[in-house]
């Protein structure tokens, strides 16, 4: 009897976990289990919310670069064809398209389409100094462990970093950026992003803080011809807004 009794309360706790997790995946900007202005009440108690401007229409048409966020008929952001894989999670301000990163650490992905050769352009925002984020490149298979980044090359956000290859606009782990351009809490970056062949380019602010020809380096042991681009969501502490991404396929 008590064997029968134990049995029924691992399912019970597995079943109670899955439920778990699929409210939690459900992307209607209540991740949490509160509404999104109890959210947004919290994350200003928090120091989170972003100090800077959040509004007004993010994307903006360029020849040959397509919205990575998708929009519906009446105009609205979704986030469709996006995964998430690890703690934390992104909320999506479905009026404006800001994306907004939560715990961590863990990775949201663009599932639709792995990129070969390409450049990426996005805005980030973050909320302090030592917000930590980053933009993974050419991640070659779907999330099930932490094993991608062993695989797939970050661009990293986190303008205190004491390890200069860990800094903003650098390629983690492997290339320092050449200047400090990150922009203060509150304000916009920009940020373009080439990878091409072995070659991985970095312009932040208007200005090339990397240009690289890519080997194995640091943590990442090898890295893959064509992945997937993928959001990191840090750490509980400090949050990190993106908006406008777009990428222009080469290949």
């Amino acid at each position: 009897m008590n064997s029968v009794r134990t049995l029924m309360a691992l399912i019970f706790l597995f079943a109670a976990g899955v439920g778990v997790w699929f409210f939690m995946a459900y992307d209607d900007g209540t991740e949490t289990g509160m509404a999104a202005g109890e959210v947004m009440d919290q994350e200003a108690e928090m120091g989170l919310q972003a100090p800077g401007d959040m509004d007004g229409a993010p994307f903006r048409v360029e020849d040959d670069f397509t919205p990575l966020l998708g929009q519906w008929d009446d105009g609205r952001y979704h986030k469709g064809g996006w995964n998430h894989y690890g703690p934390g999670w992104f909320t999506l301000d479905h009026e404006t398209g800001v994306l907004a990163s939560h715990g961590g650490m863990g990775l949201m992905w663009c599932a639709v389409e792995q990129f070969g050769d390409f450049v990426l352009r996005l805005q980030f925002q973050t909320s302090v100094p030592e917000s930590n984020s980053g933009v993974f490149l050419r991640v070659p298979e779907v999330p099930a462990s932490d094993d991608y980044i062993y695989h797939s090359f970050e661009v990293q956000i986190h303008a205190t970093a004491p390890d200069p290859i860990h800094r903003t606009g650098g390629v983690y782990d492997a290339v320092a950026p050449s200047e400090h351009r990150e922009r203060p809490p509150g304000e916009w970056n920009d940020m373009e992003i080439s990878f091409i062949g072995d070659r991985i380019r970095v312009v932040l602010n208007g200005a090339q803080v990397v240009d690289w020809n890519a080997e194995p380096a640091g943590k990442v042991a090898d890295f893959a011809p064509r992945g997937y681009i993928g959001l990191q969501n840090h750490d509980w502490e400090t949050s990190v807004w993106f908006r406008n991404i777009r990428v222009k396929k080469l290949d």
